[in-house]
């Protein structure tokens, strides 16, 4: 098993030491996370990966300051997650793309810069050039109920995109798309990634998917939350569908699966 600890990268976005987090219940505490390490580095797109339930989104909204760790520190960019949500380091796609259904695309966009304060004509000029980055140009004037899911998702992309984040967070984004779609946008995002040079940290519980995208896997244990592996794709940089039937892509796939049945020997 890989420890977290052990990433070689200078230049950390992302610093996790120790974070443990327990949620208090009717029927006593339970363990969502438990002494999680990690390190990302600049530029790189890590995914989180491991059965429902197993902590994934959790270790996610703990680095977006939408959880508190019950124990561990944790550092974004060098600050608390906390200092980094004011500064508005990082950019956050959800599972659902949860756009207003009375604005057209472009007002979704615009949206959180209007919320910032910024002028008129550099709000319009940012939101063109994200929904361009995201294929949607021609469709500003559009709601997202004239939008297909995987339309409103790209919105939400460019919306989070928009504020000219470093890092963006992206739970699940397309989980709740039909396979013909999902294999589309992965496609896109990767080039997305490629051009935009982000940190990406992104949820899933897709293995080909974890594998297509990613630099770095992380295999998460069932509750409490663990990490069992990290697992390098050194896959080139350039890659498209076609190399999901190549060996080497076959050959990490099956050392995350390996990962996540490992993960059950720490089932209670």
């Amino acid at each position: 098993m890989n420890s977290a600890s052990a990433s070689t990268g200078i230049n950390h976005v992302v610093e996790v030491k120790e974070v443990c987090l327990d949620f208090p219940t009717k029927e006593g505490v339970v363990k969502a996370l438990s002494n999680v390490d990690l390190n990302i580095n600049a530029g790189e797109f890590v995914s989180f990966i491991g059965p429902s339930g197993c902590g994934k989104t959790t270790l996610m909204r703990v680095l977006a300051d939408l959880e508190q760790p019950t124990s561990g520190s944790v550092l974004v960019n060098g600050m608390s997650p906390a200092e980094a949500r004011k500064q508005r380091a990082y950019g956050y796609v959800f599972q659902a793309p949860a756009l207003l259904p009375w604005r057209t695309v472009q007002d979704n966009v615009l949206l959180p810069l209007e919320i910032m304060g910024y002028e008129s004509g550099q709000r319009q000029q940012l939101a063109q050039e994200y929904l361009q980055l995201v294929n949607l140009s021609g469709f500003e004037d559009k709601y997202p109920w004239q939008l297909s899911g995987g339309m409103q998702q790209r919105v939400s992309i460019a919306r989070a995109l928009v504020i000219e984040p470093q890092l963006l967070f992206m739970d699940e984004p397309f989980g709740a798309l039909d396979e013909i779609t999902r294999d589309h946008l992965n496609d896109q995002l990767l080039r997305l990634w490629q051009q935009t040079q982000k940190t990406v940290v992104f949820v899933t519980h897709s293995i080909p998917e974890a594998v297509f995208l990613s630099s770095r896997i992380v295999v998460m244990s069932p509750r409490p939350g663990r990490i069992i592996d990290i697992i390098d794709c050194n896959l080139p940089a350039d890659r498209t569908l076609d190399i999901r039937e190549s060996p080497e892509f076959l050959a990490i796939a099956q050392r995350v699966r390996a990962g996540l049945a490992a993960g059950h020997s720490y089932d209670d």
